[in-house]
């Protein structure tokens, strides 16, 4: 026959989160390390891709078409190849250009002369996928808020200014 198998309902959330579990300890940081992650990857992504996007469309600004072309060049190649090629430039050791590793691990050996451990050390590692997360993330960011900053009419800061508001009330009443 078949053998059917044994309800156990909530016992394993019982042994996940009772006092000295080893799996409950391990779950425990896991999650707030992936909590970190999602607050991390998604301000820093946002937050100076709306600042870059600022920078560029601020009046003056020459050669507005080549920044935003910079930028862009990492959503123009698929980011599996993108993190394919961090990988390899921060390659802990055996896979760059020597003995020392990657290229940016020895770029920093050099100048900072500290031996980045991609890979080998846990908070390293997560110092670098937070950069390299930025690195991807904040050209799209970028673009978006370029865009909706180009659809701003500028009579709504021209109001704004001679009513008396201060630069920082109006970034925060309007631009944002």
């Amino acid at each position: 026959g078949i053998e059917c198998a044994e309800w156990v309902g909530f016992d394993n959330f019982k042994s996940l989160f009772s006092e000295g579990s080893k799996l409950g300890t391990t779950f425990m940081r896991v999650l707030g390390w992936t909590l970190v992650w999602a607050v991390l990857a998604t301000f820093t992504s946002y937050f100076f891709g709306m600042l870059l996007a600022l920078l560029i469309n601020k009046k003056g600004i020459k050669f507005k078409k080549l920044y935003r072309t910079m930028f862009v060049a990492t959503i123009a190649v698929p980011q599996f190849v993108s993190l394919l090629i961090m990988s390899k430039m921060l390659d802990a050791g055996g896979g760059g250009m020597g003995s020392g590793g990657g290229i940016i691990t020895q770029l920093i050996e050099r100048i900072f002369n500290f031996h980045l451990q991609f890979g080998l050390d846990i908070n390293t590692t997560r110092i670098c996928i937070v950069l390299v997360n930025m690195w991807i993330g904040i050209p799209y960011s970028m673009l978006m808020c370029s865009g909706i900053l180009m659809n701003i009419p500028n009579e709504l800061y021209e109001s704004a200014r001679i009513d008396g508001a201060k630069p920082a009330r109006r970034f925060f009443k309007i631009t944002l």
